[in-house]
């Protein structure tokens, strides 16, 4: 089973995280990070496939997948 996971402290929100992903499981949350962004997080672990194509396209880094 596969485990994609956001540092909140690292994420500024950009999004293109939630457009990259073909399975549609990562949303922005509306809770608010020490930066004062709104962070991604997945909603759905079960359906992510660990393509990783949030980890590479994330600018800051914040993304880890694991299989």
């Amino acid at each position: 089973m596969a485990r994609m996971t956001v540092d909140s402290f690292y994420c500024k929100g950009c999004g293109l995280c939630v457009d990259a992903c073909p399975k549609d499981i990562i949303r922005m949350t509306v809770d608010i990070n020490e930066k004062g962004y709104h962070y991604a997080e997945c909603v759905d672990q079960s359906k992510c496939i660990a393509c990783k194509m949030c980890y590479v396209i994330c600018p800051d880094v914040a993304i880890t997948v694991e299989k």
